[in-house]
Parts: structure tokens; sequence; C-alpha cells
């Protein structure tokens, strides 16, 4: 993600303390959206947990609706990174598939805002909120193409299969790690990957 150039409100290009000052913000805004929701947060609510002046939030976004949706996309790009980074320690498609959970795992225990901020996306910014799940599956079917031409996967749909994969993520993050004790247990992990193995691997 470091080509990505970070710009203010009014297009320009940020310097590293302005790069600075955008993430507080942004950070604070996932504490403030996942606690109060998008109708009660507030400009000034972000502002005073970022610990910077209200006039400084409007250098970097035009309205409460603006941080929001980058907010989505940041969490968005986040995730996928850190998919993308635990999943390359794989070897097969099977492997990179139960690291890229782990990855996305690991991700939600240390946001615990981004099931509640991602939901209110389909009310507050319902493009964003399609935007934040295609991205996600635009790499997962490149990832399951590229495996099934390898031959490392059955003769599966790919769009399909990506869908179905990011639904037993996000439900089992979901299940243990919002509504359970922060990390998933040994039989779940156990259990998701003899699934993922009736799903993917080829038919002996």
């Amino acid at each position: 993600m470091s080509d990505i150039v970070l710009t203010g409100a009014d297009g320009r290009t940020l310097s590293a303390r302005g790069v600075e000052t955008r993430g507080r913000l942004l950070g604070a805004a996932e504490l403030v959206f996942g606690e109060l929701g998008y109708y009660d947060a507030s400009i000034v609510k972000i502002t005073e947990a970022a610990g910077v002046g209200q006039g400084t939030f409007y250098l970097y976004f035009a309205s409460k609706k603006e941080i929001f949706d980058e907010l989505v996309r940041d969490l968005n790009r986040r995730i996928r990174k850190a998919m993308s980074e635990a999943s390359a320690k794989g070897k097969t498609r099977v492997e990179k598939e139960l690291l890229g959970f782990d990855g996305y795992f690991e991700f939600t225990a240390s946001h615990p805002e981004l099931y509640s901020i991602i939901r209110q996306s389909a009310f507050v910014s319902p493009d964003i909120f399609l935007y934040h799940y295609e991205r996600i599956w635009a790499g997962y079917v490149r990832g399951l193409r590229d495996a099934a031409a390898a031959g490392e996967t059955g003769p599966i749909d790919s769009e399909v299969t990506a869908w179905a994969l990011m639904a037993i993520g996000e439900m089992v993050g979901m299940r243990w790690i919002v509504w359970g004790d922060g990390e998933v247990p040994e039989r779940v992990t156990a259990e998701l990957a003899r699934i993922v193995k009736r799903i993917l691997e080829p038919p002996r």
C-alpha cells in the first residue's frame, strides 16, 4: 500500500506529519463510529478522540460522511493486506486459504469495531458497503482461478466459491471473536481446515 498518495480535503499531497494526523483522525473515527454509531457520532467527538482541533479536521475531510467512507476504505485495505501477507506463507491453495483466515481473525481481534462499522455502512453508505465486499472478493477470485489453473483445486466455480469462503470467515470471526473470547478456538480452526479441504482439494 506504500504507493498510495494521500491528499488533504483540498487535494494537496500530505506531508509525513499530515499523514500522521490523518491517521489519528481515522483511528479516532474507528472508535467513535464503532462505539456510538454513525448518527450519534460527531466531528467534535472524533477530533476530541484524536486530540486535534475541530478546524484541523476540515484540512483532511470535508464532512462526517467523507471520513466514514474513507474509514471503510482504509479498513478494507488493511484487511486485504493482513490476509495477503498471511496467506503468502502457504505453499498450497488450502494452506494459503487457512493462513488467510488466520490473518483476518488476527486483524478482527485487534479491531473490535470492524463488524459494527461495516454493517453501519450498509445503511449509511450502500456504495461503500458494496465496495468493501467486492474488493475482497476480487482478490479471492484471482487467487482461486490461479489455483484451479495450476491443478490445486477441483472443478470449482471460483466466483461462487469466493463468496462462500468469505462468508465462512466473516461468520466464524463474528461468533468466536466478536461474540466470544477474542480468538478462534483450536477445535474451530481444525473444523475450518476440514471444510476448506473438502471445498478446494481436487477429488482423489
